[in-house]
């Protein structure tokens, strides 16, 4: 593994050096180093992050995971913790990153991570999430009002029509 050439594929694909874009170039490093992985054609490897953030991009860079595959997800708490899990072993890890010392500028921050060891940057825990299954594909339907197609999963049936959830009217009891 060429830690080199890992990082300039994780810029080109974020566009720009930030701390953010250290953080999930580690982060898939150490999940690399921990389950045995390689860059995922498929779903092989699967890729929970709990956050948007610049983070992520290298991950979907250098593991190959992405929401279009379906083996990147996002379950949002904010946090910079990412859960990796492997389908050919079945082995899982979550990363969460530790707080850096105070004090540090932008530039600091980016080479206190960029260089670190992953094990000094993350706390290494249980996945919290069982593995997701396969993404599945679904049948598509005509939107009866908007003529848009959408995803089966994603129709909802009002007044005797397949309406998309944009079309739908929402129901809540609740809402004044």
């Amino acid at each position: 593994m060429d830690k080199e050439k890992l990082w300039e594929k994780a810029i080109a694909f974020h566009g720009h050096v930030c701390p953010g874009i250290a953080i999930g170039y580690q982060a898939a490093l150490y999940a690399i180093q921990l389950l045995d992985l390689t860059f995922s054609e498929d779903e092989g490897v699967v890729c929970i992050s709990e956050n948007d953030a610049c983070g992520v991009d290298a991950i979907q860079a250098i593991l190959g995971c992405s929401v279009g595959k379906g083996n990147l997800l996002f379950h949002m708490t904010g946090k910079q913790a990412f859960s990796f899990y492997c389908r050919k072993s079945g082995k899982s890890v979550r990363l969460v990153l530790r707080q850096r010392p105070a004090g540090m500028s932008r530039e600091e921050s980016l080479h206190y991570i960029k260089d670190g060891e992953p094990s000094a940057l993350f706390d290494v825990k249980e996945t919290k999430i069982a593995l997701p299954e396969h993404a599945r594909l679904f049948d598509s339907y005509v939107c009866e009002c908007c003529g848009e197609v959408t995803g089966a999963n994603w129709i909802r049936l009002q007044g005797g029509k397949k309406l998309c959830v944009d079309c739908a009217d929402s129901y809540n009891r609740f809402s004044v």
